[in-house]
């Protein structure tokens, strides 16, 4: 093995203060063999008492520490469950890392690593590539390979395997579209995420199943989760003549209503539009949002709670467990244009 100078320096203090030679320490520092425990011991405790860090492999007990890894901070939505997940694992005695995604910034992927070289206890998804369908999912197999406890926030896609905690996207829609279908809208459409997204192709089947399409194209658009790409998915529905807009989260309802308005609609008049979390702020929207809410305080200590049984070794819960979300009614959904 070649050591820089710093190295050489660092293995001369160890020597010196362990009163061992350079050799043992460097077999120690490798993780070979040939030492004696007490020699092994008084060269780590240098290492300690020196302020060196021990070489990762060495450092046995993983880290009182769990990854929080979100996509976004933007919607609000997610800054509000690291709420709920951070204070809940302060409680039990660990230390959140949040990890958020930001365009140009960490991938999912390299935070898994990172969390990894961190020797962290388990981690908690939400939002993840594990939701895609056609993303890579090779990095939650170095976590199945290390056999860390890993907790997934919302639906996922199948094969993973791990415990996951998710609002009943079923439930949901059938709430969102009976309110639409009471207020006499029977052209109803739908604005939902990419087309592999688990959670979107869960609520798109529900549509279909509540509302007896036989044929989805006309009445779904797909959009990124911005309010920007909605405001384009929105707009073509509306042009279609669709009177009331069920959304895939609060974000793309926001750009529903901006597609409504640069149309010259108003909403909730000419057109209703329902949205997906109750995120904060959406009673101070114009109109306030009717939105379907997750219950996320319920999901978050709930995450947090399988993700602990695990770290403690009393076992994997592998099903998922669904949570019944509400539909909150505000000023964006009225009765459909003529009623």
């Amino acid at each position: 093995m070649q050591y820089h100078h710093g190295v050489t320096k660092r293995l001369t203090e160890v020597a010196r203060k362990a009163g061992v030679s350079e050799a043992t320490v460097s077999r120690v520092l490798n993780g070979r063999g040939g030492v004696s425990e007490s020699t092994r011991t008084a060269v780590l405790t240098a290492l300690d008492v020196l302020g060196y860090e021990r070489p990762t492999k060495l450092r046995g007990e993983r880290a009182r520490l769990v990854g929080l890894v979100l996509p976004e901070l933007q919607n609000p939505i997610f800054p509000a469950l690291a709420e709920v997940v951070t204070g809940s694992l302060a409680q039990r005695g660990y230390t959140p890392a949040l990890c958020a995604r930001t365009i140009g910034g960490i991938s999912e992927a390299d935070y898994v690593e990172m969390l990894l070289d961190h020797q962290v206890s388990g981690v908690i998804f939400a939002g993840g590539s594990y939701a895609l369908a056609d993303a890579s999912h090779d990095h939650y197999r170095r976590l199945t390979d290390r056999k860390l406890p890993v907790v997934l926030v919302n639906a996922g896609v199948e094969a993973l395997g791990f415990p996951r905690v998710s609002t009943d996207d079923a439930v949901a829609v059938e709430q969102a579209y009976g309110h639409l279908r009471s207020l006499g809208h029977s052209r109803i459409g739908m604005v939902l995420g990419p087309e592999g997204h688990v959670p979107s192709r869960r609520k798109l089947d529900a549509m279909i199943q509540a509302a007896g399409w036989a044929d989805d194209t006309e009445c779904v658009e797909r959009s990124s989760f911005s309010m920007e790409g909605a405001r384009v998915a929105a707009t073509r529905l509306v042009e279609r003549g669709v009177t009331g807009i069920v959304c895939a989260s609060d974000v793309l309802a926001l750009g529903a209503i901006r597609a409504a308005r640069r149309l010259g609609r108003t909403v909730p008049t000419d057109v209703s539009v329902v949205g997906f979390d109750d995120s904060a702020f959406m009673t101070c929207t114009d109109p306030p949002l009717t939105t379907v809410r997750q219950p996320i305080e319920t999901m978050g200590q709930a995450a947090v709670d399988l993700l602990v049984t695990q770290i403690e070794g009393a076992g994997v819960l592998h099903d998922e467990l669904l949570f019944e979300p509400e539909l909150v009614v505000r000023g964006s959904t009225a009765p459909a244009p003529g009623r």
